[in-house]
């Protein structure tokens, strides 16, 4: 079996091209059901996000699984294979493994470090789990990805420190500020960059809100996520001597705040004023600065924050990828013992069985043994078995490592003949898993709820 990932992203495909790859949720379930009854898929999870669309598979060989993954995405969205192959990105087996630990950790994101991929990829992995299109391998894959996603983010810094310009300009305002609770924002401009910064004080606490701008119902749409309150920008001065923070982001070609204009605001007021200016060209001129109890910022301010904390954020990024390499080979080595724990086990019950028909021949013949002298033979003819299973079941985990894996289980199935047995396991599982198909394609017998293991 193979693990393989089909998928584009950011990196691979402009917005025009993913938004036509976006599964919506209420489609998720009957996709992931088509996905997993193409032919080599043997199980699936589809990833799908604003930045992402990935088609995580177990199929019986890769270059089948790659297709038939294909096969989906052309027959499912209606767009010719020709038309986004090129998109996309092709991941195989380990590659696949720690690509999908760099997603949950954050750093294959738009912003490296980023919280909500987490969060996603459980989700995707939940819903694939209720339509029971995840087996052995991506239950304990996806389980190890979530945990290892978990643990980047308590205890690493790598999503602590901001890498926008708009969340930077609420780091500095904590400098400041010991809280937000009770102060007021004042956003002058409703434009989108201002709008994200005051979303973010707000997030952070801050309880009031005024927006102004040129047109009073687009104040009026903006305040409104805020509980806010809309003014005109006649208000400006007014609006001034209320503000605690302010954030200018107006489309003026020259300076709206001067020193001139700030000055009789100032001396007004008790308290520090906080501007942060986003505006290009700048709202507010330089020499404000000047004015006593005023701390202002311009972009370039904030861009020096964002590329400090980039850095930070990089250095905890080589932290975190180097535990990535170690959960991938982790998983491989886990995924390698798979298949030699059916050989082990079956081995295992045929020298038992051994054991036991030897056992009922000594009864046979010594029949005034003791129930005390039965349990004795039992006891040491079972360590003679365990003794002797001790060295080749060691040699056969250790042979599962190695580049010879297949020939040497092919061989160890041969020494044993073990052919029979494991046949018979085959076919037990096959009839068993026939059974819960028939059980849940029937009202009858189940009531149709599925029990997910976060």
């Amino acid at each position: 079996m193979h693990t393989l990932v089909v998928g584009l992203n950011h990196k691979t495909a402009k917005v025009e091209i993913r938004e036509k790859f976006a599964f919506s949720d209420r489609d998720l379930s009957l996709a992931l059901r088509t996905l997993r009854d193409m032919k080599s898929i043997l199980e699936c999870v589809i990833v799908s996000t604003c930045n992402r669309m990935e088609l995580y598979v177990v199929c019986d060989q890769l270059h089948t699984g790659e297709y038939y993954s294909k096969a989906f995405l052309e027959s499912w969205f209606r767009i010719p294979r020709e038309e986004f192959e090129s998109n996309l990105y092709i991941k195989e087996n380990e590659t696949a493994v720690n690509h999908l630990f760099q997603v949950v950790a954050g750093l294959d994101s738009l912003v490296i470090g980023e919280t909500q991929i987490l969060g996603q990829v459980r989700s995707a992995f939940l819903t694939a789990q209720a339509e029971k299109t995840t087996g052995t391998i991506f239950n304990m894959l996806f389980k190890q990805a979530i945990t290892l996603g978990k643990r980047v983010h308590t205890e690493t810094e790598i999503g602590q420190n901001a890498v926008s310009v708009s969340y930077a300009a609420v780091e500095l305002g904590k400098k400041m500020f010991e809280s937000f609770r009770d102060k007021t924002i004042v956003l002058i401009g409703a434009g989108e960059m201002g709008e994200l910064t005051a979303k973010h004080f707000y997030a952070a606490g801050a309880t009031k809100v005024i927006v102004l701008n040129r047109t009073l119902a687009k104040a009026v749409e903006v305040a409104q996520q805020f509980q806010g309150i809309a003014r005109s920008m006649e208000q400006l001065c007014e609006s001034l001597q209320e503000a605690d923070i302010v954030v200018s982001s107006t489309g003026s070609t020259k300076p709206i705040l001067t020193k001139e204009v700030m000055e009789p605001i100032i001396n007004k007021r008790r308290s520090p004023l906080f501007l942060i200016d986003i505006a290009v060209p700048r709202d507010i001129d330089s020499s404000v600065h000047e004015l006593d109890q005023v701390f202002l910022y311009d972009i370039d301010d904030l861009h020096g924050i964002v590329d400090a904390n980039i850095t930070l954020r990089e250095q905890e990024a080589q932290k975190v990828r180097v535990w990535i390499d170690k959960e991938t080979r982790s998983f491989q080595e886990w995924l390698q013992m798979l298949g030699v724990v059916p050989l082990i086990t079956a081995l295992r019950e045929k020298s038992l069985a051994v054991q036991e028909e030897t056992m009922a021949r000594i009864e046979r013949k010594l029949p005034d043994l003791t129930e005390r002298e039965k349990r004795v033979l039992r006891k040491h003819t079972k360590s003679i078995v365990n003794q002797l299973l001790r060295d080749p079941i060691v040699r056969i985990k250790e042979l599962a490592a190695t580049s010879q894996r297949d020939e040497a289980l092919d061989l160890f199935v041969q020494i044993f003949s073990l052919e029979e047995h494991i046949q018979e396991k085959e076919i037990e599982q096959k009839a068993a898993s026939s059974t819960l198909i028939k059980s849940l394609n029937n009202p009858a017998l189940v009531d149709g709820k599925v029990s997910v293991t976060s």
